[in-house]
């Protein structure tokens, strides 16, 4: 039987979901990236948060920036207590140390300062510099060999920083077990960071690049859903019961209902509906089945508007606890970020419906749209997964025409129902109408019905039976012309 290896917590949730569960406990790890990147801030809210569980932390620098310079910047971040400095986090600067006596003189200081600070982490700052100082690449792989050494000999795992972006051929990549990789991308006008894995000797991790940002509470890392969920958490029930959409006459469409821990599309233009049929459906919920929803252009206040125009009281389901409102701004945020905000939304609820209202703000967060199709797989499998029934909408540009413009490509294989809503103009007046395309694995009712929309709810009829080119916006009667 594989012997799980001991790990060292980063407190940092993202980076230790990357890590399968943080830092390899006695192991060696570089933090590259340029200067911003986020190293020392990476590191030091490391070494608060080992303290915090109990570790002891030692951080050496080989910079000639002061120690009091670094504590200002530090400050101003939430998860720095300067409580903490000179007790469980020892400070020593090594820079004059390196510059007057050289490498050797470096790693006899911080051998008697791992002893006697008995760290259980130790963080060097400025690797950089030893790296010029070294005459041969042979005395920066002794430099580093050795402090390896004496680290794990005391039990304590190693974080070398450096600006330098190394190759995988250089010393310091082939003596340590693992490489954390930060850096930020410019796209359009905004600079995004990342972080990147490039080598985890010995131990599982989620590969590619990430992105992660910093804030006044340090660094945050949104490992990319589609790695994260590569496989769902979780199995699902073997329910395969049904769950009302909200409007009975779209259940009979669908011959009972939509299947429960499906997924369904709406694809309309602006104005067709979509949000009210969603309102509906998040009006069925109940506090043993709990609704959700997950807005970006709409307010919770107007959506509770919204839904006392149709008969909807959110107000007292919120207060009776079926219902969650959740509102993301689309002016900030990251695709994996809103990703994993919703599924901890999900997760906290205990929701069972949920409308994402819409697909299109995710789009418009990526920053490779290539993505797109494998963040929703993941997205909808790990919902699926949770036996979480899901109404999705997108609009489409177009309020009239036959041309039907997909959000992602092969996104129709990814849900599980799709409705297709247009504008009609007939017998001049401007008519709303709804059409089944798909049901999975189900028997559905394909004919074209006109939706209403009113202070009693939402209604469908069969419309359009004598007319021909609906889905175009301009029917004619079947015959003429």
């Amino acid at each position: 039987m594989a012997q799980a290896l001991k790990r060292l917590v980063t407190g940092i949730e993202g980076l230790d979901a990357l890590l399968k569960g943080g830092l390899v406990a006695g192991s060696s790890y570089i933090i590259q990236g340029p200067p911003g990147a986020g190293k020392t801030i990476l590191a030091n809210q490391l070494a608060c948060g080992h303290v915090r569980s109990g570790g002891r932390v030692l951080v050496a620098t080989l910079l000639s920036e002061s120690h009091e310079r670094l504590f200002q910047y530090l400050a101003t971040l939430d998860f720095f207590d300067p409580a903490l400095v000179g007790d469980q986090i020892q400070f020593v600067s090594a820079f004059d140390t390196l510059e007057q006596e050289g490498l050797d003189a470096v790693v006899r200081l911080l051998r008697q300062e791992i002893a006697r600070q008995q760290a259980s982490l130790l963080i060097v700052d400025g690797v950089l510099n030893a790296r010029v100082r070294a005459e041969t690449a042979l005395d920066t792989k002794k430099f580093v060999s050795e402090l390896q050494g004496h680290a794990a000999f005391a039990g304590c795992t190693l974080l070398l920083l450096t600006s330098a972006r190394l190759d995988e051929g250089s010393p310091e990549h082939t003596m340590v077990d693992g490489v954390i990789e930060l850096g930020e991308q410019l796209v359009g006008s905004r600079a995004v960071r990342h972080v990147q894995l490039r080598k985890t000797r010995g131990s599982a991790a989620l590969s590619g690049r990430h992105e992660c940002l910093i804030d006044e509470a340090g660094m945050h890392v949104f490992p990319r859903l589609e790695s994260l969920f590569s496989h769902p958490s979780q199995m699902g029930s073997a329910n395969l019961g049904r769950v009302t959409s909200g409007v009975a006459d779209l259940d009979e469409m669908l011959d009972g209902g939509l299947a429960t821990g499906s997924v369904s599309l709406l694809i309309g233009p602006s104005g067709i509906g979509k949000t009210s049929l969603g309102l509906a459906f998040l009006g069925a919920s109940t506090v043993q089945a709990p609704g959700l929803h997950f807005g970006f252009y709409e307010t919770p206040e107007r959506l509770r508007s919204k839904a006392a125009s149709l008969g909807y009281d959110f107000t007292a389901m919120e207060q009776g606890g079926s219902l969650q409102l959740f509102w993301q701004p689309t002016t900030e945020g990251l695709l994996d970020q809103v990703g994993a905000r919703l599924l901890k939304q999900v997760e906290a609820h205990g929701s069972k419906r949920v409308l994402i209202d819409s697909l299109g703000a995710f789009s418009r967060l990526a920053i490779d749209p290539t993505r797109l199709n494998a963040f929703f797989r993941a997205l909808a499998g790990e919902l699926r997964a949770r036996d979480v029934s899901v109404i999705l909408t997108w609009e489409m540009r177009d309020i009239f025409g036959s041309e039907i413009s997909a959000p992602a490509p092969d996104l129709s294989s990814i849900v599980d129902n799709l409705v297709l809503m247009r504008f009609v103009e007939l017998d001049s007046q401007l008519r709303r109408m709804l059409s089944i395309l798909k049901v999975r694995d189900s028997h559905h009712d394909p004919a074209l019905h006109e939706l209403l929309i009113g202070p009693q709810g939402i209604n469908l009829r069969k419309a359009f039976e004598g007319a021909s080119g609906v889905l175009s916006g301009t029917p004619v009667p079947q015959g003429s012309g």
